[in-house]
């Protein structure tokens, strides 16, 4: 039986406030890596030109869906606010993410995709939290 202090248990009570280390990491993350696209149209077409070497129709249109979505995605994760909806966007967009920008790329490549849909999958079924506007939210619907 392993002692209770190296089993931790003591932080059991704390647990809830896990996702807010996540939130605080990856939503300012989403939010800078789509940043240079939103305040230039420069990076913005040059991201359609991207795609459309990917063959993907309506390229304009489909990078600002892209960047639009990661930014909603980026801010929503960032307040936790509808964390839940806003990580099947995600989940689709950085499904989209690697089947046209890293097909073919090595794992290590396709590493930071990989990596925002597992936390996707992690507010998914999890939710954003404590000391979040979702959990504020349902407080509110409570009473």
């Amino acid at each position: 039986m392993i002692p209770r202090i190296l089993s931790l248990e003591f932080l059991e009570k704390y647990k809830e406030y896990g996702p807010i280390f996540i939130r605080l990491l990856v939503g300012p993350f989403i939010i800078w890596g789509v940043q240079d696209n939103i305040l230039s149209h420069a990076q913005m077409a040059e991201f359609a030109d991207f795609l459309a070497a990917r063959g993907v129709p309506y390229t304009m249109f489909a990078a600002s869906l892209s960047v639009y979505a990661q930014l909603v995605c980026g801010l929503s994760i960032l307040l936790g606010a509808f964390v839940r909806l806003t990580s099947i966007v995600m989940i689709i967009n950085f499904i989209a993410a690697i089947i046209i920008a890293h097909r073919g790329d090595t794992f290590r490549g396709m590493f930071a995709a990989l990596m925002m849909i597992a936390v996707a999958l992690f507010f998914l079924f999890h939710g954003a939290g404590r000391l979040s506007v979702d959990e504020r939210l349902e407080k509110r619907d409570v009473k």
